[in-house]
């Protein structure tokens, strides 16, 4: 599988894309552009959000995809802290296995949102540092299940 570039269209099933496109308002006198309320947040009922800040290691093409994952109890937002493009891989959900992956390459300026329950890869930088900040639901209650994969997805090259 070839990674499709990462679009808020294509991508629109699985979550949002988080970056400084469309509409924007001035703050800050005027010297600084608002992009507003950019993605669909979810912490569920007993849950609230969270911002950690996750360290990962560089992948390279071609990449075996294993392990997906997704959130049943909440959302969950990666943005990266430098300009490098990462992988995303999702899935649909049926009968909560995860089919139809797709895979898709930011930019380097974009981060996306996962909705609630939506199955996903684990993060995939190509090039360094892989220091993303991530907002998510923190609660008591579980909020991960994973799904080995016994055909992995391989993504080859990029788009």
């Amino acid at each position: 599988m070839t990674p499709e570039p990462l679009t808020a269209d294509a991508f629109a099933p699985y979550g949002d894309v988080l970056e400084a496109t469309g509409q924007s308002r001035a703050i800050n006198a005027g010297l600084c552009a608002r992009f507003h309320d950019r993605a669909r947040l979810d912490f569920g009922p007993e849950g609230q959000a969270g911002i950690s800040i996750f360290q990962a290691e560089c992948r390279s093409l071609p990449y075996a995809c294993d392990l997906l994952e997704r959130h049943p109890d909440g959302s969950q937002s990666f943005i990266p802290m430098s300009a490098d493009p990462f992988l995303v891989i999702v899935a649909e959900d049926d009968a909560g296995h995860p089919t139809r992956p797709r895979a898709f390459l930011t930019n380097g300026s974009q981060g996306v949102s996962y909705l609630r329950g939506t199955w996903h890869g684990v993060l995939t930088p190509l090039t360094g540092p892989g220091l993303f900040a991530v907002i998510d639901r923190i609660g008591d209650t579980p909020n991960l299940e994973e799904h080995r994969l016994v055909d992995p997805i391989v993504i080859k090259g990029t788009p």
